[in-house]
């Protein structure tokens, strides 16, 4: 005879819960770099001195969400846009952190179209969040951070003045 506690399942993590936790995953890897809500509007620099220089665009600023494009100073020859590029939208009272769209002219509706099946959207933004989850571990790997990061700016000043 089979015991109920052996035949009981454990519970499983289905897709769409998988990407809320990689969301959440991605809000604490963000955070370990950089605290968006303290960020100014506008263009910030992080330079670890490997030549390849971090841009962290402050789009929108409010009160719980923060949206940014976070890109490397490089531009894409035929679109002349930053890239790789990934745009963010940072929730702060949910502590979660979702890519919108990756490339330039790349959301969701480019990439699917406009009537996607449910499974085909979750998959795709599984795919962008965990290409940033990457991206984030990486950059802290390099070095980046807040103590790395400047307000455009205020870069521009120091490479002016030779601070």
């Amino acid at each position: 005879m089979t015991s109920s506690l052996a035949t009981r399942r454990l519970p499983s993590l289905d897709r769409f819960g998988w990407l809320m936790a990689l969301y959440a995953e991605n809000h604490v890897r963000l955070r370990r770099l950089f605290n968006t809500s303290d960020l100014a509007p506008g263009t910030h620099i992080s330079s670890v001195g490997d030549g390849l220089d971090l841009r962290v665009e402050v789009l929108l600023q409010h009160r719980y969400t923060t949206e940014l494009r976070v890109s490397y100073a490089m531009v894409d020859p035929v679109t002349g846009m930053p890239d790789p590029s990934a745009y963010l939208r940072h929730y702060h009272d949910a502590h979660q952190l979702e890519a919108t769209h990756c490339y330039i002219g790349r959301r969701w509706q480019d990439v699917l179209g406009m009537y996607p099946l449910p499974a085909a959207l979750i998959s795709h933004r599984l795919r962008m969040n965990t290409f940033l989850g990457k991206w984030l571990e990486y950059l802290a790997e390099r070095g980046h951070g807040r103590g790395t990061l400047r307000l455009e700016s205020e870069s521009s000043a120091e490479i002016l003045t030779g601070a």
